[in-house]
């Protein structure tokens, strides 16, 4: 049995795959493929879509999710995000168009598959444990450092990895997020500097 926010993020999924529009998973649910386990309130999907996949993709939702023609251009226009919820279980799922930046360049190319289901097999693309710490800490100063969940994700994902992450390559891109300083910060709250 599959999660229902994975269960209703995976009908989005399959839309942009059928598109031949690359994706991947952020947010709380990559923090908790690769940190703690914790419920959430939506997903979060970073999806490279253009101006011609909009039809074809309100199509293909329209008759499972509340989806605005109007916002997801407006978010192509802007490179930001956009909403669709879930008729039957009101789940939301936010898709945002990636930024014109190399880091959201690099992020997409780093993305890894993961199995959600083994038999037989379903794989999404998430993003990588780095890039998952990254993003969230550059949420976390645009939201004025105040959301607590991001910082816990933050520091669950640095925990869980711990020697695996590639402090390397954190603390390359780090500077050019704005996000050096929370990231040390975050290395040494979960003791592993």
């Amino acid at each position: 049995m599959i999660p229902e926010p994975i269960a209703v993020t995976l009908l989005v999924i399959e839309v942009l795959d059928q598109l031949g529009v690359a994706y991947l998973v952020g947010g709380s649910l990559a923090s908790t493929v690769h940190g703690e386990l914790r419920t959430t309130l939506d997903a979060d999907l970073v999806a490279d879509l253009h101006p011609e996949h909009i039809a074809p993709f309100v199509k293909a939702l329209a008759s499972a999710f509340y989806v605005d023609e109007g916002m997801i251009r407006e978010a192509l226009d802007r490179r930001g995000g956009f909403n669709l919820i879930h008729l039957e279980t009101m789940f939301k799922v936010d898709v945002f168009v990636p930024k014109l930046r190399a880091f959201d360049r690099e992020q997409m190319r780093r993305r890894a598959r993961h199995v959600v289901v083994a038999e037989p097999e379903l794989a999404i693309y998430v993003a990588t444990a780095e890039d998952t710490i990254l993003a969230k800490l550059e949420w976390y100063r645009l939201g004025g450092g105040v959301s607590e969940r991001q910082w816990r994700d933050v520091i669950g994902v640095i925990t869980v990895q711990a020697e695996r992450l590639d402090t390397a390559y954190l603390r390359c891109w780090a500077p050019s997020l704005g996000v050096a300083d929370l990231f040390e910060q975050a290395l040494a709250e979960a003791g592993a500097h």
